[in-house]
């Protein structure tokens, strides 16, 4: 499984912005897809989980309110939609996915456990 962030930025507090991943080399509908963050020094940290069928969603207390994560399948794409952003939530995103038919798909969400196939990061910077 190919998993490729975009869609990072800077933007200004209060602004929105919204981040794309895009799957590839396996059957999209299989999988759970996540987004984690990592801001420097600090820990990385579950933003958001959305089910392999799309029906189930799952947000950090962070993000709760201000993201909403969706996915469509004709576009093998996940989004983030991130709106109200702070500068808190500046940080290097990572879309993830579960093992597909096998995996746990977003059940130990926000904990990265079973979410073992990451892309490259995009960067958002939110300048205050």
């Amino acid at each position: 499984v190919q998993l490729q962030a975009s869609g990072g930025g800077l933007v200004r507090a209060g602004g929105s912005l919204t981040l794309s991943c895009t799957v590839s080399g396996v059957t999209f509908d299989e999988y759970a897809i996540a987004w984690f963050r990592q801001a420097p020094g600090k820990e990385r940290e579950g933003v958001s989980c959305v089910s392999h069928s799309g029906v189930s969603t799952y947000y950090a207390r962070s993000a709760k309110g201000r993201f909403t994560i969706s996915r469509d399948s004709a576009k093998n794409t996940v989004y983030l939609e991130m709106s109200s952003v702070e500068p808190e939530d500046t940080a290097i995103y990572y879309c993830v996915s579960d093992a597909g038919v096998l995996g746990r798909g977003c059940s130990k969400f926000p904990e990265h456990v079973g979410m073992n196939n990451w892309g490259k990061g995009t960067q958002v910077t939110v300048s205050s």
